[in-house]
């Protein structure tokens, strides 16, 4: 099994990045791709778990030991498969997240894409008390943040909410926050994807 990789990222989409190590290049899904947009052709460390299937082996990729971590424990829960736990964690307010869990705010995390009432209560029951360890990365989250950006704002915006569909968000929510994603002017796209994820949470 898999720890980390130590590559260079070479390419970037909604759904995932590709990390190339020792000429091979790995596709790696995340939350939130363009995390890594000023990162193209540097090296960095990221953290997988792999999932292997009949019809597919997907690595998910985090960018520490906490992230997998909660992952891990997202999954172990009933009705929360890999792709709705990386769409749970892509908002990165971990630390709201578990206070969601350990105050039984059913409401918030309905929230999220694929979280309906019921795996929501799932998600209290078997987590609840068995997070408190872990602790949040904002200085990582920061750091990845500090990144310049190449294309037009309106590209930016495009994918960024190209990456709000790889989720699971639907193309209803996705529409009913673009107006107030205009109305904050250029950003990159990571920051136009932090806030749409922050828009998304206020439902």
């Amino acid at each position: 099994m898999y720890e980390y990789i130590l590559g260079k990222v070479t390419f970037i989409s909604p759904y995932y990045i590709v990390i190339e190590t020792n000429g091979i290049g790995y596709q790696i899904s995340v939350g939130n791709p363009y995390r890594y947009s000023g990162k193209t052709d540097q090296q960095i460390k990221i953290y997988i778990h792999q999932v292997i299937r009949e019809d597919a082996h997907t690595l998910y990729g985090f960018s520490d030991l906490d992230e997998k971590q909660l992952f891990l424990k997202l999954i172990s829960v009933s009705g929360i498969g890999p792709k709705s736990a990386l769409a749970i964690m892509a908002s990165e307010d971990h630390g709201g997240l578990i206070n969601a869990i350990e105050n039984e705010d059913a409401k918030y995390l309905t929230k999220f894409p694929g979280v309906g009432k019921k795996t929501a209560q799932q998600m209290v029951l078997d987590l609840k008390g068995k997070l408190g360890e872990l602790e949040t990365s904002d200085a990582a989250v920061e750091a990845m943040a500090q990144t310049p950006q190449v294309s037009s704002a309106n590209q930016a915006l495009t994918e960024a909410l190209e990456a709000l569909s790889a989720l699971g968000y639907s193309e209803k929510e996705i529409k009913r926050i673009t107006p107030k994603l205009e109305e904050l002017g250029t950003q990159q796209t990571d920051e136009y994807l932090r806030n749409a994820l922050k828009l998304m949470m206020k439902r």
